[in-house]
């Protein structure tokens, strides 16, 4: 479905939880690539046999075409509005993301009335530039918060996370790169890191 936003219109990509659904986890993408990046599709293929409905969020950007995101700004205008349509779904809502999408999701958890907030391969920083931390943005959600972080990513790998305050958790994803992507010589392959993945997500959110 499009959803009309000042910046242009969004579009929801509903997959429904089979039997009672038992919650609603929206996601958004990265500022480099779309919803068919490979941890999102994994999540609203698995998840729905879970009870959980998986929305997934393309920003108006990528609806038109274009192929770099806008401002941080831009981005959270486009959001909210989408979230406002995902609430006639009537089930606890959970934001969430990859990358500047998390970032998104973080920001705007208290505005939309999430439950919490999922920040997949959350952007620390800037690559090669620990010092322009962006730890702020996921400390300051006010909901219960888990990290999905991957063990070669360059905006930030689990160990340069400071102690994470009650409420948030992180999961590590061995060997995996900013996109989750694993080596092909790693022990671990690709389809069981995705499996860690939506297994940890589809926990947690039936804990919350």
């Amino acid at each position: 479905m499009l959803v009309t936003t000042p910046v242009g219109d969004a579009r929801i990509t509903l997959h429904p939880a089979e039997g009672r659904a038992r919650a609603l986890l929206a996601l958004g993408h990265g500022a480099g690539g779309g919803v068919e990046a490979r941890d999102l599709q994994a999540l609203a293929a698995v998840l729905p046999a879970r009870g959980i409905t998986v929305a997934l969020v393309e920003q108006p950007w990528r609806v038109a075409g274009k192929k770099i995101g806008p401002a941080p700004k831009t981005l959270d205008a486009a959001w909210l509005p989408a979230m406002a349509e995902l609430a006639g779904q009537r089930l606890p809502l959970v934001v969430g993301g990859r990358s500047a999408g998390a970032r998104v999701a973080c920001r705007t958890a208290g505005q939309v009335g999430a439950v919490g907030v999922l920040a997949l391969a959350f952007p620390l920083h800037p690559p090669g530039r620990p010092e322009r931390s962006r730890i702020e943005e996921l400390l300051g959600t006010g909901r219960p918060t888990l990290v999905v972080q991957a063990g070669q990513d360059t905006f930030g790998t689990p160990g340069e996370f400071p102690q994470l305050p009650a409420g948030h958790r992180l999961v590590a994803i061995p060997y995996g790169s900013h996109g989750f992507a694993v080596p092909k010589r790693a022990p671990l392959g690709q389809d069981e890191a995705l499996e860690l993945i939506t297994t940890a997500v589809g926990d947690w959110i039936l804990e919350l």
